[in-house]
């Protein structure tokens, strides 16, 4: 094999190599996530709490991004059961979800409240970030 070849080749086995790369990384580094990826669940549990019935409620990431901060809108929310405020804090009309925590691609944060009529629960901010 000549010098030229073994040079040509040796200098496209590393451009491959670098665009292979380069594609991982953005393919990695890329994701298509939005608040549109929390989705809010709410079912009755059957109980009664102080009178109420108790609503479950499940809050999905339904991405492979994390996201932080997640707050619900919940103007007027109200429970005649507690509820953890690491779960669900409120903070005017907006509640916190894990106390502003990472919830991971594809996780659950589940809790409970008791009242009627249930509360309309819907995401109004996040921040999105890392992807896996």
């Amino acid at each position: 094999m000549s010098k030229d070849m073994a040079t040509t080749t040796t200098f496209n086995s590393l451009t491959s190599i670098f665009f292979l790369t380069l594609i991982i990384i953005i393919i990695k580094g890329s994701c298509d996530c939005s608040l549109n990826n929390i989705n809010i669940g709410t079912s009755r549990s059957g109980r009664e709490i102080g009178g109420q019935p108790e609503w479950n409620v499940s809050v999905i990431n339904n991405c492979s991004c994390q996201q932080s901060e997640i707050k619900l809108s919940c103007k007027g929310f109200q429970s005649s059961e507690s509820i953890d405020p690491s779960i669900l804090s409120m903070e005017g009309d907006s509640c916190l979800l894990i106390s502003g925590n990472p919830m991971k691609g594809f996780d659950t944060v589940n809790f409970s409240y008791a009242w009627d009529p249930p509360f309309l629960m819907f995401p109004s901010s996040s921040v999105i970030g890392p992807c896996t």
